[in-house]
């Protein structure tokens, strides 16, 4: 590809815009109530929270875009965008809007988020099957941060100094995740801290999206606490869970009969079919497990403890003489799951969903933490979960190839695009690029978000 000679670049234009993606994805906000939600909920005083509807949809469209910074917000100051969106107002009115939350206003959006989330999959096909099977799946992840001046900052359990963000992801067979909760909390937090009050207000929100069904909260050997379970099974909700390994789980495993283990496909395996079933170095088996012994006999929870073990291969035997003894690593999971056994162990892998969540936030808005404030951040990490689920909404209305993509990729083929705002009879219009390779999937969302909803049937 050869560059043509530009003789010059000018920016005086006042007609075009950059995102024009932005117009049906706050479209689908406002049809969602996101203005309402807000008006409702949430209440700033003073002059910093003025027009508070306003101001948050700003943060959100801002964030859509891709802005990671108070700064970023600018983007939607730019040539036309004031016709297609009311007047955003500065970022540093929006700073200050952020800064003036306390942690009642933070919990305030987190009321907006959930009722949004629902909102959303009754409006699109974002939960598809959600009243059939779903998971919440709790992790967390450690947001670096610099400088003196922050609030709340630490060095983690990685060694890392930042923030910790704790996270529910709410997820189907179907569709790719969403958030139905997060925490921002202090970088040297432990995991599993304020977990239970996390999962309860996801399970809410996931039942207010329509999870009538089987309803399974996944979490890692972090969250391997008799708190964890209880709060699972409180909200009327199933739970699976790595068990963290100590002398009860390592009796358990040893107590599994030699012909109770049963192989699975894993990478590299191959089916044998005489003998009937798969070929490979991993294998599962389950034994009925009682938990939490040590806490007092009305706290012990008894379910089952499903275990895979895969051959541990040693290098330095593995060319020359062959091992006396084959040894194994082993993974536990303990959970009240209803499902088979080879279902049950499976779907609990798929709890890495959530570090695909986690990515994304970090590849977007989560790529900084705007202000020194704690409550500030706390603010912007829950608006980040909004706009990453309009996101989501949005790409799942234009086809499940594009409502598996990531965030980005999102952006880029339905935000990211260049348009020229044009008026006629006091309608305004807008016109796109020739050969866009994705107009399909935004004509889609544009006709499902901005044209009139059509009457309803007499």
């Amino acid at each position: 590809m050869r560059v043509c000679h530009v003789k010059s670049a000018v920016f005086d234009d006042p007609n075009l815009v950059s995102a024009a993606g932005l117009v049906p994805v706050m479209a689908l906000a406002d049809r969602a109530g996101l203005g309402a939600l807000v008006a409702e909920h949430v209440r700033v005083p003073g002059s910093a929270g003025a027009n508070g509807p306003g101001k948050v949809a700003a943060v959100v469209a801002g964030m859509v875009a891709g802005a990671d910074s108070f700064e970023d917000l600018a983007v939607l100051r730019h040539g036309g965008m004031g016709r297609l969106l009311a007047a955003a107002p500065a970022p540093t009115t929006l700073g200050t809007h952020l800064r003036a939350y306390t942690f009642g206003h933070v919990r305030q959006l987190d009321a907006v988020a959930s009722r949004l989330l629902a909102a959303l999959a009754a409006r699109t096909p974002v939960l598809a099957g959600v009243g059939q099977v779903a998971w919440i799946d709790v992790d967390d992840t450690i947001k670096a941060m610099h400088g003196y001046q922050q609030q709340g900052v630490a060095y983690g359990y990685s060694g890392v100094k930042g923030l910790n963000a704790q996270l529910a992801v709410l997820s189907t067979p179907m569709d790719a995740p969403l958030i139905a909760g997060v925490r921002l909390r202090k970088g040297n937090v432990a995991s599993a801290h304020g977990a239970p009050k996390l999962i309860g207000d996801a399970v809410a929100t996931a039942r207010r999206c329509g999870a009538v069904g089987l309803l399974t909260v996944r979490a890692d050997s972090a969250y391997y606490q008799r708190a964890v379970v209880a709060a699972a099974r409180a909200a009327g909700a199933r739970f699976s869970i790595t068990a963290r390994v100590n002398p009860q789980i390592t009796k358990a495993i040893a107590s599994i009969a030699e012909h109770a283990w049963t192989a699975i496909r894993y990478p590299n395996a191959v089916f044998d079919e005489q003998a009937g079933g798969w070929v490979c170095d991993a294998s599962i088996a389950e034994v009925a497990f009682t938990a939490f012994t040590s806490r007092p006999a009305a706290e012990h929870v008894t379910a089952r403890l499903i275990v895979r073990r895969v051959k541990r291969l040693n290098p330095r035997t593995s060319a020359g003489q062959g091992e006396l003894f084959q040894t194994y690593r082993y993974h536990a999971i303990f959970t009240d799951s209803p499902e088979p056994m080879l279902d049950a162990e499976a779907h609990h892998r798929d709890h890495a969903i959530v570090e695909q969540v986690i990515a994304d936030l970090k590849a977007g808005p989560l790529a900084h933490l705007p202000s020194g404030t704690f409550t500030a951040n706390a603010a912007w990490t829950t608006l980040a979960t909004i706009a990453f689920n309009l996101t989501r909404a949005t790409a799942a209305i234009a086809g499940t190839t594009m409502a598996r993509a990531t965030t980005a990729t999102i952006r880029r083929r339905l935000i990211h695009i260049a348009a020229r705002v044009a008026s006629t009879a006091r309608r305004l219009h807008l016109h796109l690029p020739a050969a866009w390779p994705w107009a399909p999937a935004f004509t889609t969302v544009f006709e499902a978000t901005c044209r009139p909803p059509r009457a309803a049937s007499p």
